[in-house]
């Protein structure tokens, strides 16, 4: 059974979500605030967070950073607004999708057990995915969901991970904005194009760091392809 930590300080909101969540066959835990979401999470293992944005004490997005430094696990925001820098932040922090309220409960189930389902079984069934992808410096593991540049080990979350896996594997296509919605969103939940591109700007911001400045290529007017992905201490 897989465990869901919730945080969210209104009692009546946090009842409905774990009602829908149990129902669904998850186990749920709550924190009714940012310190004790933190504190929560660091004394047990959760497979997923739903995180409201708007908490006393630490907000959602402190919360997130936090947790960021100690896990990957998919984390959900929850907030009253809808204001798209609110979206994109969360998203580029580490967030990896993002809920306004009011919300459906059966939506949030829908998209909880959607994460849930790419962390355990990869973005694409079509392909045995026990080898690993190589494309310049970068390696791809998918099985395990990890991706290394170089010597270095990115902290990608299983959205940013399913993203690039689909650019990675057929290297020579571009890919519009639709087509990865469709992919790395299989379960024809909604969502916007803007939230492509704050993966993508995070992918490449990670990418960055780690000594890769062409991880992702703009076609404009078209979307996206993987980019020769070299190591810049590699290049002549």
């Amino acid at each position: 059974m897989k465990s869901i930590l919730v945080v969210e300080d209104d009692r009546n909101i946090s009842d409905v979500i774990c009602f829908a969540l149990e129902k669904a066959g998850y186990r749920t835990v709550v924190a009714p605030d940012g310190l004790a979401a933190v504190t929560t999470f660091k004394g047990s293992s959760f497979d997923f967070i739903v995180l409201d944005v708007g908490l006393p004490e630490l907000d959602g997005l402190e919360v997130c950073r936090q947790i960021r430094r100690l896990s990957e696990v998919p984390i959900l925001f929850l907030s009253a607004r809808d204001d798209e820098i609110d979206r994109i932040l969360g998203l580029e922090i580490g967030g990896d999708d993002y809920v306004t309220k009011p919300f459906s409960p059966r939506e949030l189930v829908a998209r909880v057990s959607a994460i849930l389902r790419r962390g355990k079984l990869g973005s694409s069934t079509e392909e045995e995915e026990d080898n690993c992808l190589h494309h310049g410096d970068l390696v791809l593991k998918p099985e395990a969901f990890t991706a290394r540049m170089s010597q270095t080990t990115l902290g990608l979350t299983k959205l940013e991970f399913s993203i690039l896996h689909i650019l990675v594997k057929r290297p020579t296509m571009v890919f519009e904005r639709s087509r990865i919605l469709d992919l790395a969103y299989p379960d024809n939940i909604h969502v916007s194009d803007r939230t492509i591109d704050s993966h993508i700007r995070n992918l490449r911001a990670k990418f960055a760091k780690a000594g890769c400045e062409d991880v992702i290529e703009t076609v404009h007017g078209v979307g996206f392809r993987i980019g020769a992905c070299r190591h810049a201490g590699d290049r002549a």
